[in-house]
């Protein structure tokens, strides 16, 4: 039986790796009902947390905080317990910086910090809470900007650096952990701190980027929208959530990179023309990453080239508490950014899908062959990859077979195609022979199992397909010499 939240009809579109508007407006509203119960399980914990965790002034602070997002968001509440148990978020500013995708490894992370998580640093728990919840602070006093209010609030620099989400950073004249007052007015921001002169930045009309001469702010940096007059990307370098998980799954991801204005340019020159091969690879590639894709975030290039950074020669990845969020090295071309997206939105969808409704009981035991990797993977994440690879070949399938692609561009298309389908005929077997998918599942894998057989029908040219072979071969290899050592 197929899980009420979860229209059949949807589910079937997922199985085609697809997804109409009305099935991704669902994945997204999913999502975010999530988010605001995530923030709701902070706000409650940090309520019901020991002064000795969560000191009263702490306390205090955050409600005020609340109180700002309040006014931000037009509610008019005034900040009060009651008010604090009880009032949503309503307003377009208020609320599209609590579902700004980094904003979910920041919640995560005070929950962890709430419930007596143990750290390596130096830091105590309590230290570490203080820094996670003042930055709750700039959460709210960026959405207060971007509603034009004014306000005057104390904020934390950590490190030496203020970040305001979807605005800029203010790098200190001291180091460490330091306290800066910011005054907003008639679309002036005024930054004080001890021993250094005021800051001024001014927010543009349409609130889309701020401006100062002052060396020690940052504005922050964005993509042009995938659409004509739609909304910009940011290209977020600052957010001190982005860094990647600790999870296994993220081992071949490099550290956040920081983005400069000839960095920049790099990022836009690789981004531009991303939308039209997109739309090439099939309409829903573009749609889907229009109704996904929230922000990048920069890593630096990565100094080996393993799993995915060996075709690509970049990396990138997804996070399950950062929904909208692409991590990813600098792609070497629009194509290749193309495909990035392509990739990286499916592992959003199949995560936002698996939070709906439970596809499989597969233990995390890492077993079996993935054509991505030289070591074993554990069912979950070889049914992300092989859900992947079926996109992307279908992807490069319709990239191939356009007419205004180049002889050379041609190519390389075939032999991507001839790449991914022969890693989903490789892997996919696995997938479909297991006992612990549930029915959800089942249909889900019934459909990938249809399209990778309507791959067959569409064979690469001779010369690419052995190259897949070859390549699909020499990773068993690999992976059967990583099952011997590790046996």
């Amino acid at each position: 039986m197929i899980s009420s939240a979860l229209p059949e009809a949807a589910l079937r579109e997922l199985g085609r790796t697809a997804g109409g508007p009305d099935t991704l407006a669902l994945l997204v509203r999913d999502q975010h009902t999530r988010r605001l119960l995530l923030l709701r399980a902070v706000l409650d914990a940090v309520e019901a947390a020991d002064v000795a965790v969560c000191p009263l002034p702490v306390r205090d602070r955050l409600r005020e905080d609340w109180a700002l997002l309040e006014a931000a968001d037009g509610t008019g509440a005034g900040g009060g317990a009651e008010t604090w148990s009880g009032a949503g978020i309503r307003g377009s500013a208020a609320l599209d910086r609590l579902l700004y995708p980094l904003v979910g490894p920041w919640a995560r992370s005070c929950l962890r910090l709430l419930d007596g998580a143990v750290l390596d640093g130096a830091r105590t728990a309590r230290e570490e809470l203080g820094r996670g919840l003042a930055h709750f602070s700039a959460i709210a006093a960026a959405a207060a900007v971007r509603a034009g209010v004014s306000f005057t609030v104390r904020l934390l620099a950590r490190d030496g650096v203020l970040v305001l989400p979807s605005l800029g950073a203010l790098r200190t004249v001291a180091s460490g952990d330091v306290p800066v007052e910011l005054a907003f007015q008639k679309g002036v921001m005024t930054f004080r701190q001890a021993g250094a002169s005021d800051v001024i930045v001014r927010i543009e009309r349409d609130n889309s980027a701020t401006w100062s001469d002052a060396p020690a702010w940052s504005a922050a940096r964005t993509l042009p929208g995938l659409l004509p007059g739609g909304d910009s990307v940011p290209l977020d370098d600052l957010d001190p959530y982005r860094s990647a998980s600790r999870e296994p799954r993220h081992r071949d991801l490099s550290g956040p990179a920081v983005v400069d204005a000839v960095e920049r340019a790099r990022w836009v020159r690789s981004w531009e023309g991303t939308a039209s091969l997109l739309r090439l690879g099939g309409e829903y590639r573009l749609m889907e990453a229009v109704a996904l894709v929230r922000c990048v975030v920069p890593l630096a290039t990565p100094a080996a080239l393993s799993g995915q950074a060996r075709v690509s020669g970049s990396c990138s990845g997804t996070r399950r508490d950062a929904f909208g969020a692409v991590l990813s090295s600098l792609p070497s071309s629009p194509m290749a950014f193309a495909a990035t997206l392509v990739h990286e939105t499916q592992h959003a969808k199949l995560a936002a899908l698996s939070e709906m409704v439970v596809l499989h009981h597969a233990g995390p035991e890492e077993r079996y062959f993935a054509p991505w990797r030289p070591g074993p993977r554990p069912y979950e994440a070889l049914l992300h990859g092989v859900y992947s690879h079926i996109a992307l070949a279908d992807f490069f399938h319709h990239c191939a077979l356009a007419a205004m692609v180049s002889p050379a561009q041609r190519d390389s298309a075939w032999g991507r195609y001839a790449s991914h389908r022969e890693q989903v005929r490789a892997a996919l077997p696995a997938i479909d022979e297991s006992r612990d998918l549930t029915p959800s599942g089942r249909v889900l894998v019934n459909l990938l199992v249809e399209e990778c057989t309507r791959m067959d029908e569409n064979p690469p040219p001779k010369e690419a397909q052995e190259e897949a072979e070859t390549y699909v071969d020499q990773m068993r290899k690999e992976w059967e010499q990583a099952t011997r050592v590790s046996g």
